[in-house]
């Protein structure tokens, strides 16, 4: 039986497979002192990621708005995450393009437009199915497209251009492998956002922890056996366009060494898919009064999710279980819960080819989709908004995707000569 490599590696972790400057804010406890095993790799790495990186990383991001897609802020980050990933010593760094064009608006009775206004009101994602059936307090959610309801005058006028069709790019940049070029894990995020904010949690929370991974993993000094790619989709809030792009471009160009014999894949065979969306926010369900608490409850925890009536269903529940015994081991504050409803994110598209699964705060279809997030594509999703608690959140998902990659991929790091 064919199974997918995160089961090969699962007890090499040590856990069971199965279920096992801000505003004043509350204080935060510090984590507790965790030692490093200088001989343990995946620890040496997991040390390499740093809260106050990670959160540079995410405020570097919303100097561009809310980045939505088909406008200059959108392309401007773009260019901008190009330059951070070069810096970080990602020397194979590059784009994907393609044309965009928003679906013609729907005719209403008596010749009224459903889409009218389109170029000021973005298009939401389909609903997808496999959602899961949402339980307790629920409050209502929308995407905001009231330019009043944003009080700050900078980020409404940088915010104000609206998108239009035509071409449309997302960066990418790959750690190839030393014995297995051919093969390869994608670690994605993506990094446009609407609704009159700065889409600090979405998705630059997602974002950021793709760019700190690939940081740490362009350290010359870190080899791995198997390639990492890590890809900052775009077009993720008109329908995981970017996402869809890249599968419809480069699906067909797996495993295909290019020029032959020269030990070069452009595009390695997919061993499985990692997406990051909204990162930062689990304060538990609504209040009865659709009030929220204002802290990042105790029991908060990074949700895995796999799609179960994907094709690949199987080889994603166990990637899935893969990364819960990541966290078992590396992550210092958020354990990590798995379920079987990952629904409206990029790593859709990857879901009937390979074992794909995709991180969050809380469960898309259940809680995210029932207001557990009162930020979520309104104009309150700022870096001011989060505190180190929320942002702690998500730098535990990015321990949980790299140790998981790095045990996959068979990382070592090279000590330093003396």
């Amino acid at each position: 039986m064919n199974r997918h490599p995160a089961v090969l590696a699962i007890f090499a972790l040590g856990v069971s497979g199965a279920p096992a400057v801000l505003p004043a804010q509350p204080a935060v406890l510090p984590s507790p002192a965790i030692a490093v095993d200088s001989a343990d790799p995946v620890a040496v790495l997991v040390s390499r990621l740093d809260l106050e990186r990670y959160k540079a990383t995410i405020k570097g991001l919303t100097q561009f708005g809310d980045r939505r897609q088909g406008t200059k802020r959108n392309r401007d980050a773009v260019d901008w995450i190009e330059a951070q990933l070069k810096s970080y010593g990602c020397t194979n760094v590059e784009r994907l393009t393609y044309q965009y064009a928003p679906p013609a608006p729907t005719p209403r009775p008596g010749g009224a437009a459903a889409g009218a206004g389109a170029a000021s009101r973005p298009s939401g994602p389909p609903v997808a199915a496999g959602g899961g059936r949402a339980r307790g307090v629920r409050t209502r959610t929308g995407v905001n497209t009231d330019s009043l309801r944003q009080p700050d005058a900078r980020l409404r006028a940088l915010n104000a251009e609206p998108s239009v069709p035509g071409e449309r790019q997302e960066v990418y940049c790959t750690k190839v492998g030393t014995a297995r070029p051919d093969e390869m894990y994608i670690i994605g995020g993506h990094m446009d956002g609407i609704g009159w904010g700065e889409a600090a949690n979405d998705d630059a929370s997602g974002t950021a922890i793709v760019m700190e991974l690939a940081r740490i993993f362009s350290d010359p000094a870190v080899q791995t056996e198997r390639s990492i790619r890590f890809v900052l989709w775009n077009n993720e809030e008109t329908g995981l366009n970017g996402a869809r792009a890249y599968v419809e471009q480069r699906a067909k160009l797996q495993g295909i060494e290019e020029p032959k014999g020269s030990g070069r894949y452009p595009e390695p065979k997919w061993l499985g898919m990692i997406q990051h969306d909204m990162m930062l926010f689990d304060h538990g369900m609504p209040n009865a009064d659709g009030t929220m608490r204002r802290e990042q409850r105790p029991e908060a925890d990074v949700n895995i999710e796999f799609q179960a009536n994907s094709k690949m269903a199987k080889q994603s529940a166990e990637f899935a279980w893969f990364l819960h015994g990541a966290n078992a081991k590396y992550a210092t504050d958020y354990p990590a819960q798995v379920g079987p409803h990952m629904t409206n994110t990029d790593s859709g598209p990857f879901q009937d080819l390979v074992a794909a699964i995709s991180l969050r705060e809380n469960e898309r279809g259940t809680q995210v989709g029932s207001g557990w997030d009162p930020h979520w594509h309104q104009p309150t999703d700022l870096f001011s908004t989060f505190t180190d608690a929320d942002f702690r959140l998500g730098l535990n998902a990015a321990q949980t995707t790299l140790s998981g990659v790095a045990k996959l991929t068979n990382t070592t790091v090279r000590k330093p000569s003396r």
